[in-house]
């Protein structure tokens, strides 16, 4: 039976917290908000965890999973040729809507899908949720939807589609936003648009001048 904390409340939610802390390192799923749509999380380095968060939403290895930090120091260890350019976009846009796909160190025992060496990384701006990666560290986070239905902004839209494949549901109240994450590839010499969401292409290149845009 899932577990449901009103994380507006105080004692709530820092028995969600501990509780949902608890459930990520026993390998169990989690329900969190951030600050574009609630996202189904597990342990990033736990195999059968991410499949399991996979086999949840309907989606197969094709379409990996992203990775959340609680900060960007976490980036030290789990990347590899991270740019220039690239810190400069963690500098200017984390936390917040900034999704980066980079290379991941090749010594890190993980399964996050078929991902051909790289990672998608973001800090969200969002209390609840940089609290609990602070406990967990990195985390494997989809939108916490079936495949092919909309992304939820509150925990009974969540719920609703996800039920008891997750253990905890952290209820943080509606997200601000149902817009999700600008990518941006910097596995490359130039950073390279791949979605353009809560930031604009422009935002993006007032810190790198010479983005390129995916045609």
């Amino acid at each position: 039976m899932a577990r449901r904390y009103d994380c507006a409340d105080a004692t709530d939610r820092v028995t969600g917290l501990r509780e949902a802390t608890s459930a990520v390192k026993r390998g169990e799923l989690v329900v969190l908000p951030t600050d574009t749509v609630y996202g189904i999380g597990a342990d990033a380095f736990d195999k059968d965890a991410v499949g399991d968060l996979l086999e949840a939403k309907g989606r197969g290895r094709s379409m990996p999973s992203p990775v959340l930090v609680g900060s960007p120091n976490t980036l030290h260890g789990i990347v590899t040729d991270f740019s220039e350019q690239a810190w400069e976009l963690v500098d200017a846009f984390w936390p917040g809507a900034l999704t980066l796909v980079t290379k991941h160190q090749p010594s890190l025992r993980w399964d996050l899908g078929d991902t051909r060496g790289t990672v998608a990384v973001r800090m969200p701006l969002h209390p609840v949720a940089i609290e609990l990666l602070t406990e967990t560290g990195p985390m494997a986070v989809s939108s916490a939807n079936l495949t092919g239905m909309p992304s939820p902004q509150d925990c009974d839209a969540a719920q609703g589609m996800l039920g008891d494949s997750v253990a905890v549901y952290l209820d943080a109240g509606p997200t601000p936003a149902a817009v999700p994450s600008s990518i941006v590839d910097v596995t490359g010499k130039v950073p390279v648009l791949l979605r353009a969401g809560a930031l604009s292409a422009e935002e993006l290149r007032k810190v790198v001048p010479d983005l390129e845009e995916r045609r």
